[in-house]
């Protein structure tokens, strides 16, 4: 090939590279994967390009257009039904077609306008224009060979990806739903932090990830656990706003008692959850029975002391009639004492609470490793047969980086012996 073929090569890839740049220039991690995909080298003063990355580009290019054209609409999974009734009075339609439409994404999970055959061919034409109906795509799913425990890697619309992870169990099937892109909390025993924070997600992406997996699986979903990616309570809005979109009886209908939320403690958000009237189960990270400890795997722990929390929790308490769950992931050296156990006992007593113990995943790169089998001993009532069956069952966990226990501490929380 000619030198002039070259470098009329090299100038429409560089052109399209600079346009792509100007219009990725927000997302700069995907935009990092298009540096490393175009190769281009010299051999011999010539200039070579590979003719697959420059299809790569070009396909990128065509998906940022029709994202430029999606960013110009509305996407119409976001809305609460209060909010899409006052849309589609805005397109000067009737109130009541809002509940039709609204049945047609959440509940029927469809994916196209069209296939809302008891609206009329002017509002589905209006809705077209203006909305789109959010899709997201499953890029990988991984399936424990031990119960069938599904992870899905889940792809968004501008490139960044998220974590599912779908459970099955006697009383229904459990989809554990990430908030956020990447996590801003930076605690220890959690690998999702490793990659920083991108962003937070909006609240039709959280329960996107519900229609997603229930399209994949063909199974319904009927309990929901904020325990994914991110810090939900960081990210109060739409987290909020998706628990009002997936308890809607007109939608998936999951009640609200079928739904837990699970936060590392960021205290006043604790409190303005409190008085939302929304019945679900709180969930707390405490992981710790002192300051000191806490602050040592959580940085949270420096903005809120335990007794800020828990005085947080009680409100909770007082104001919803709901018990709490604390969260206890049994870090080894760190936390998992027969001290700790006693100290956990005597800081919840007197709570509607109960402990769910997590033996947490080893991590490496922030020195964090399995807890002593031996210490479980100290925080339930578990004999040592149990023990080891327990301990068994959760080796080579390759999916869920959470495996609740029995409730712990039960015993303890009642025993004579923490008043001395």
């Amino acid at each position: 090939m000619s030198n002039v073929a070259n470098r009329a090569k090299f100038i429409k890839i560089l052109l399209l590279h600079i346009y792509l740049n100007l219009h990725l220039q927000v997302y700069p991690k995907f935009n990092l994967v298009l540096l490393y995909n175009v190769w281009i080298f010299k051999v011999k003063q010539k200039i070579y390009f590979d003719i697959k990355n420059l299809l790569f580009l070009h396909v990128c290019s065509n998906i940022y257009r029709r994202k430029e054209d999606m960013m110009e609409k509305i996407d119409i999974n976001n809305f609460t039904l209060e909010e899409l009734e006052e849309y589609v009075v805005s397109l000067g339609e009737k109130k009541f077609h809002a509940k039709q439409i609204f049945k047609w994404i959440h509940k029927l999970k469809v994916i196209d306008f069209d296939e809302m055959t008891d609206i009329s061919k002017s509002l589905r034409e209006k809705l077209k224009e203006n909305t789109y109906i959010l899709t997201m795509n499953v890029i990988k799913c991984q399936i424990s060979q031990k119960d069938g425990t599904m992870k899905f890697l889940i792809g968004l619309n501008d490139g960044c990806a998220i974590e599912s992870v779908f459970m099955k169990y006697n009383h229904g099937n459990t989809l554990c739903v990430s908030t956020q892109v990447g996590c801003k909390m930076g605690c220890k025993f959690c690998a999702s932090t490793k990659e920083g924070f991108e962003r937070s997600l909006r609240a039709s992406e959280i329960e996107g990830q519900i229609l997603t997996v229930e399209r994949y699986t063909n199974e319904k979903i009927s309990n929901v656990v904020y325990m994914g990616i991110g810090e939900p309570l960081d990210n109060y809005d739409n987290t909020v706003k998706s628990i009002r979109i997936i308890n809607n009886p007109q939608g998936l209908n999951i009640g609200a008692r079928h739904i837990s939320l699970s936060t590392c403690g960021l205290v006043p958000n604790i409190y303005r959850l409190a008085d939302e009237n929304i019945q679900c189960t709180l969930s707390i990270s405490l992981h710790a029975t002192t300051d000191e400890k806490r602050r040592d795997i959580m940085p949270i722990a420096n903005r809120y002391s335990i007794d800020e929390l828990l005085n947080a929790c009680k409100d909770y308490i007082k104001k919803t009639g709901r018990r709490i769950s604390f969260e206890y992931a049994l870090i080894s050296g760190k936390n998992d004492s027969y001290e700790d156990a006693l100290a956990l006992a005597k800081l919840l007593r007197g709570m509607i609470a109960h402990v769910n113990l997590i033996p947490v995943n080893e991590i490496k790169e922030k020195d964090i490793e399995l807890f002593n089998s031996l210490n479980i001993l100290f925080f339930g009532n578990i004999d040592n047969k149990s023990v080891e069956s327990k301990l068994k069952s959760v080796e080579n966990v390759n999916v869920s980086p959470r495996i609740p226990y029995k409730e712990a501490l039960s015993y303890m929380l009642n025993s004579e012996v923490l008043l001395l």
